[in-house]
C-alpha cells in the first residue's frame, strides 16, 4: 500500500530561526536593543536543558538534551534564550501565508514542518521537481533562507526525504538545479519502503518505542517493517501498529489542508488627514460595521478589540479595549472616538502624543467568542439590558470616564479598597485585592466610603481630650460624637506606613463608632485630627 504522493516542507532548526525573526521586529519597533546576529551560536533552553539550537552551536559541541551548563562549557560565547513555543506557532504563520499563496491547501504539521498534496502543484508548475523548487524560491526570498524539501508516497517519507535533501538517500535524487541552502530530495513512486529500510529506528520519533525496539535488537526501519504486523500490535498496541506501517512506506496519515482563517480586520485610510475626533469616528463609521458584519458572518462576538491610529507624521496610538458583554459598532465608534482625545491629551495626559490628523484606522479583533454564547435571554434578561443600555449611552455622551463603576482593590483603608473603573471596561482582576494586607480594616466593612473624609470632633466624659498616646493607648474613652453620644465604639485599630520616610509616612487609627441616634461610623484619628471615612449600613 502506497501513500498519497506528498510534498514536506522543512526548515532546519526553526525554532532559533523563530527567534531570530521575533528579535529583528524588536529591532525595528525599538532602534536601541541589542540583536542577536544570525550567525552565533544559539541555544534554546526549556526546563534547564537544551531544546534546539543552531548550527554554529551544534558545530562547537552543543547538543539537544543537554544541560545548560554543559553546553555553556562547550561553548562559552553561547547565546541562551527561553524556548517559546507560542512564538514558534506565531512565526511559522508568516511562512504558510508565503506557502499557501503559491499553492493552498498546506498543512502545518508542526512549527518548522509544513505539508500539501504534490497532485495539484505538480500539475500546475509542470512537475514534482518543478514544484518544489517553486514553493522554495520564493520562501527563500522572503527571509527562509534555509529550507528543504521531500517528496514521497505518504507524508513520514516525504518528511524523511526532506531531512535528507542534499545527501545520498537511498532510491532518492537531487532535484536539478538544487542549490545548498533549498534542497529537495524526490523518492520515486513505490520506493518509500527501500528509502526507508537503512534509517534507524529514533526516525520515528517515539522515544519509548525506539528504546524498546532497541531492547529487542530492532535497529533500522527496515528491520521493523519485517516483523509481522499482527505480532508488532498485540505487543505495542494501536500506536505501534501506526508506527510500523509507516516504517513500511504505508503511512496512514492523509494531508489535511489548513483553512485559512478569515481576515477579520478592517482599516480606513483618510486622504486628507482628519483632526476632529468627530470626523475621524463618522469616517470610520462604514469600516467599523464592515468588520462587525465580517464577525458575524463568522458566527464570532468580538469581546476585546484593537485599535491603531497613525496620524500623518507616522506617530500611533494602540490600544486594546475590553467589553464585558460584546462589541457591537456604535460601541467601537465610540472606542474611537475615545481613544482620539486621549491620544491628544484631553483626557489622559502621557498618552501618545498624536500632533497631526490621523490618516490610519484600523480595527483587530483581539479576542473573540461564538456568537450564539452572547444572544440574550428569554428570562431575566430585559431590565440588566435596558440598564446597560442607558449606561452605555450616558458614556458615549459624557465620555470614557463620565460613568464609572466600583471595583475591589487591594489597600489598607476603606478609600483605597474603592477603585474606579469606566463602565463597559472589562478590567481584569486587581491582583492585589486578594493579597494579606498587614493593619487593614477588619470586617464588617463600611456599606459607604466617603470621597472626602468628613471632619468631626470626638471627646472624652466632661468634653476630656479623646486622643491616642505614644503606647497607642486612649487617653479618654469616645463619649461624643460632634455634640451626640456614643453609645458604642470599637478600636483603635492602628496604621503605621512607612515611618522610614518622611514625605509618605502614614500614622492614623480607626474606630467604630456608634451614636445616640443609631448611626454606625468609620471614624480615623490621624495627625490632622478627626474624621470621618465611612457608614455602616
Amino acid at each position: 500500500m502506497s501513500g498519497v504522493r506528498t510534498i514536506v516542507l522543512w526548515f532546519p532548526d526553526w525554532p532559533v530561526t523563530a527567534l531570530l525573526r521575533a528579535r529583528a521586529r524588536e529591532l525595528d519597533a525599538r532602534a536601541s536593543q541589542e540583536g542577536v546576529a544570525p550567525d552565533a551560536p544559539i541555544a534554546l533552553v526549556h526546563g534547564n536543558r537544551v531544546v534546539a539550537c543552531s548550527a554554529a552551536a551544534r558545530s562547537q559541541g552543543v547538543r539537544a538534551g543537554q544541560r545548560r551548563r554543559d553546553a555553556q562549557s562547550a561553548c562559552p560565547s553561547l547565546v541562551i534564550a527561553p524556548a517559546d513555543d507560542g512564538r514558534d506557532a506565531r512565526a511559522f504563520h508568516d511562512a504558510l501565508r508565503v506557502l499557501e499563496e503559491l499553492s493552498p491547501g498546506a498543512q502545518a504539521l508542526r512549527p518548522g514542518l509544513a505539508a500539501l498534496r504534490a497532485r495539484g502543484p505538480a500539475r500546475f508548475y509542470g512537475g514534482e521537481e518543478a514544484a518544489a523548487a517553486s514553493l522554495l524560491e520564493p520562501l527563500r526570498g522572503s527571509g527562509f533562507a534555509d529550507v528543504r524539501a521531500g517528496i514521497a508516497d505518504g507524508v513520514f517519507a516525504a518528511e524523511q526525504a526532506a531531512r535528507l535533501a542534499g545527501g545520498a538517500g537511498t532510491g532518492g535524487r537531487a532535484a536539478p538545479g538544487a542549490e545548498p541552502g533549498a534542497r529537495t530530495l524526490v523518492v520515486a513512486p513505490g520506493g518509500s519502503a527501500p528509502f526507508l529500510a537503512p534509517l534507524p529506528v529514533s526516525a520515528l520519533g517515539d522515544a519509548d518505542a525506539g528504546a524498546l525496539l532497541a531492547r529487542l535488537g530492532v535497529r533500522t526501519l527496515g528491520e521493523f517493517a519485517a516483523l509481522d504486523a499482527r505480532l508488532v500490535r498485540d505487543r505495542m498496541g494501536t500506536a505501534g501498529a501506526t508506527l510500523h506501517a509507516r516504517a513500511a512506506g504505508a503511512d496512514p496519515r492523509e494531508v489535511s489542508p489548513r483553512v485559512p482563517p478569515p481576515e477579520l480586520a478592517r482599516e480606513i485610510a483618510l486622504e486628507p488627514p482628519l483632526e476632529i475626533a468627530e470626523q475621524v469616528a463618522f469616517a470610520a463609521r462604514r469600516t467599523v460595521e464592515e468588520f462587525h458584519e465580517a464577525l458575524g458572518a463568522a458566527g464570532l462576538a468580538c469581546t476585546a478589540v484593537r485599535i491603531v491610529l497613525v496620524d500623518d507624521d507616522g506617530r500611533r496610538s494602540e490600544r486594546v479595549w475590553q467589553h464585558p458583554v460584546s462589541f457591537d459598532a456604535p460601541a467601537t465608534v465610540d472606542r474611537i472616538r475615545w481613544q482620539l482625545q486621549e491620544a491628544a491629551g484631553e483626557a489622559a495626559p502621557g498618552q501618545v502624543a498624536m500632533r497631526g490628523g490621523v490618516a490610519l484606522v484600523r480595527i483587530e479583533p483581539e479576542a473573540v467568542d461564538a456568537a450564539n454564547a452572547h444572544q440574550p435571554a428569554l428570562i431575566g434578561h430585559g431590565p440588566n439590558e435596558r440598564a446597560h443600555h442607558a449606561m452605555t449611552r450616558a458614556q458615549a455622551v459624557l465620555g470614557h470616564r463620565g460613568v464609572l463603576s466600583p471595583r475591589v482593590g487591594g489597600g489598607r483603608t476603606a478609600a483605597e479598597r474603592e477603585v474606579l473603573l469606566p463602565w463597559d471596561d472589562d478590567a481584569p482582576p486587581d491582583a492585589t485585592a486578594g493579597r494579606p494586607w498587614p493593619g487593614a480594616l477588619p470586617a464588617p466593612l463600611p456599606a459607604e466610603v466617603f470621597r472626602e473624609p468628613i471632619p468631626v470632633e470626638v471627646a472624652g466624659a466632661g468634653g476630656a481630650v479623646c486622643a491616642v498616646d505614644e503606647r497607642g493607648a486612649l487617653t479618654a474613652e469616645p463619649a461624643s460624637l460632634s455634640g451626640r453620644p456614643i453609645v458604642s465604639w470599637a478600636g483603635p485599630w492602628p496604621l503605621v506606613e512607612r515611618d522610614w520616610d518622611a514625605e509618605r509616612a502614614r500614622c492614623l487609627h480607626r474606630f467604630q463608632l456608634v451614636d445616640g441616634d443609631g448611626g454606625a461610623w468609620l471614624a480615623v484619628l490621624s495627625p490632622a485630627g478627626w474624621a470621618l471615612e465611612g457608614r455602616y449600613a
